[in-house]
């Protein structure tokens, strides 16, 4: 049963892979962003959402963490005061 689950893990990483491939392959024109007044280089598009995904899986469960931090925090001093 593990080498089954193992083996689908793999082939879901290699599906994302190759999507994630296939999409930059089909993002390749130039564009530029400006976010409050800053302007970014021409760069390909894909690299913009390539980055814009990366950055949300790093802080996604960063915020996450820090939520479930906070909740358990406020559990142990609520315990306490009792």
């Amino acid at each position: 049963m593990r080498a089954i689950k193992r083996t689908a893990v793999v082939v879901v990483c290699l599906l994302i892979f190759f999507g994630v491939i296939i999409f930059i392959l089909e993002n390749q024109q130039a564009t530029s962003l400006t976010f409050l007044g800053w302007n970014t280089p021409q760069l390909p598009a894909a690299l913009f959402f390539v980055g814009a995904l990366l950055l949300g899986l790093a802080i996604g469960p960063l915020i996450g963490f820090l939520a479930y931090w906070r909740k358990s925090a406020g559990l142990k001093r609520r315990m306490h005061l009792n």
